[in-house]
């Protein structure tokens, strides 16, 4: 691991929720597994969703509140994308299952993150598992897609599903941190971390720990620079151009932005497709370009010239700025 590798999880550790009440967002969820807490039961859960949005947490807080302080006696978690075979389900997963928990709660958790990674033979064997040692051992999944467990484990769990996170929780969250931090971070800057980190909790802090590493205010521009993203206004600034029909000058920015820069084709057309919904064109325009720019898209994904391709985008453009697109 690299130094700038600890010192994220150092700094993501510190900051991390401790209990369901610390949690962010999903605010459903939490209550339903507070009520699992006020009970000390709680059937095998399954949870689902997109990746930095609460999951793992969830299941630590959740232990955290059951078990208290000494949680850990009582929690295992396991990556299944590192031990994905059917031989850690029969001895790791096996071992820790079967062997009485000496609290007051019944049971104890198992995690198993990145639970669509496991074959399916070690699905079929965890299956077992989960139904012989239900008295002694409640297991929590983690996954980033349902569909890939099989149903015979989905039938048998609760299943939960995370959302990405607001702008407004993500945005709190990181004010927290920077204010602990003595960080200077702008409402612009954070809408930044948030567009790249796209409701991912975990991308975001990761984000906002480079960005506060060069020792200056974190605004939009130092939040594209340190993500290698091409900033938005560029962007905007070459279709404008083109759509006003000066194709030279539209063109001799794309250039600079591949060229100088050393943007990828692909980061360009992601962030054009988000610029023509804010041009001043009809919306049957709009349709086309759209359409046009997702045949764009995948020609560069299958290795054609970027340059080319672009080119050809904002040639369509100008057409449409003089009425003949």
């Amino acid at each position: 691991m690299s130094l700038y590798a600890k010192e994220y999880e150092l700094w993501a550790e510190k900051y991390r929720p401790r209990t369901l009440d610390e949690m962010v967002n999903q605010k459903e969820i939490v209550e339903r597994l507070k009520k699992f807490v006020e009970t000390k039961t709680m059937p095998h859960c399954l949870f689902a969703g997109p990746p930095g949005t609460g999951k793992t947490t969830a299941a630590h807080c959740l232990a955290h509140d059951l078990f208290g302080e000494n949680y850990r006696e009582n929690f295992l978690e396991l990556n299944a994308s590192d031990e994905r075979g059917i031989d850690v389900i029969r001895t790791t997963v096996k071992n820790f299952a079967r062997s009485a928990t000496l609290t007051e709660v019944p049971f104890k958790i198992l995690v198993l993150d990145e639970a669509d990674n496991l074959t399916a033979d070690a699905q079929q064997a965890l299956r077992r598992t989960m139904e012989r040692y239900t008295d002694t051992c409640r297991f929590i999944l983690s996954c980033n897609y349902s569909n890939r467990i099989i149903e015979p484990i989905q039938s048998r769990t609760a299943i939960f599903r995370f959302t990405p996170l607001s702008f407004e929780d993500t945005y709190a969250y990181l004010k927290r941190i920077c204010n602990a931090e003595r960080v200077q971070l702008t409402e612009d800057g954070a809408k930044a971390i948030y567009e790249v980190a796209e409701g991912d909790l975990r991308k975001a802090v990761n984000i906002l720990q480079a960005s506060a590493s060069l020792g200056k205010p974190i605004v939009a521009d130092v939040v594209y620079d340190v993500v290698g993203w091409v900033h938005p206004r560029e962007v905007a600034e070459m279709m404008e151009y083109a759509l006003k029909g000066d194709f030279t000058k539209s063109r001799m920015l794309l250039r600079m932005l591949l060229y100088q820069r050393g943007y990828a084709g692909s980061d360009i057309v992601k962030r054009m497709h988000s610029s023509v919904y804010e041009l001043s064109i009809s919306e049957k325009q709009k349709v086309d370009l759209i359409n046009y720019l997702g045949e764009i898209d995948f020609r560069i994904a299958q290795g054609a010239d970027e340059e080319v391709q672009i080119s050809a985008f904002l040639a369509r453009l100008a057409l449409v700025g003089r009425g003949s697109g």
